[in-house]
């Protein structure tokens, strides 16, 4: 902050003066020990110059708490009824799906050998687990990929999961 002017009464420049903090030359001012400020600002009764909390009030009362229901996770939810939350997220059975190029040696199935050509990767992900299955794009039937089943406790795992198979598979250029 730069330098300040202090006025005095009568709007006489008194530069020996440093503003002080608790609000004293605004009393002097407003003769009302600041509370004029407080009044306009927060519409409230006077308070005693000084200190107030840090709560985030104009007017020097203590700021009041606000409920926001619906406003991000709950604080009074007990920690049975998150992990029962938890626990549904994670056996709820999710699915993403994307097109790729399987390039010279295919991809290995379980139940067909080899693929090639055009094809769609599915991952899904259900019960803790993690599954990768593909198909000729377009097709009815879906094949899994040989080694494609792992454990993945957390759901939220699964696209990244997804965008490394794809990564992986996806040969277009051989």
């Amino acid at each position: 902050m730069g330098e300040q002017a202090v006025t005095g009464a009568g709007g006489t420049p008194a530069p020996e003066r440093m503003p002080d903090a608790g609000g004293d030359d605004v009393a002097a001012a407003t003769g009302s020990g600041g509370n004029d400020a407080a009044r306009a600002i927060g519409g409230g009764e006077p308070t005693a110059p000084g200190a107030t909390t840090a709560g985030m009030s104009a007017d020097g009362r203590a700021a009041a708490s606000a409920a926001l229901p619906g406003a991000g996770m709950s604080a009074d939810a007990s920690a049975g009824e998150a992990a029962e939350r938890s626990a549904a997220a994670a056996a709820a059975p999710r699915e993403l799906t994307a097109d790729l190029v399987a390039g010279p040696g295919g991809v290995m199935t379980d139940e067909v050998g080899v693929i090639t050509g055009e094809l769609t990767l599915r991952t899904t992900h259900a019960g803790g687990r993690v599954h990768l299955s593909v198909q000729y794009k377009d097709a009815d039937e879906w094949y899994t990929v040989t080694g494609g089943t792992a454990e993945l406790a957390d759901p939220a795992g699964l696209d990244p999961v997804h965008r490394i198979a794809l990564a992986l598979l996806n040969r277009p250029e051989g």
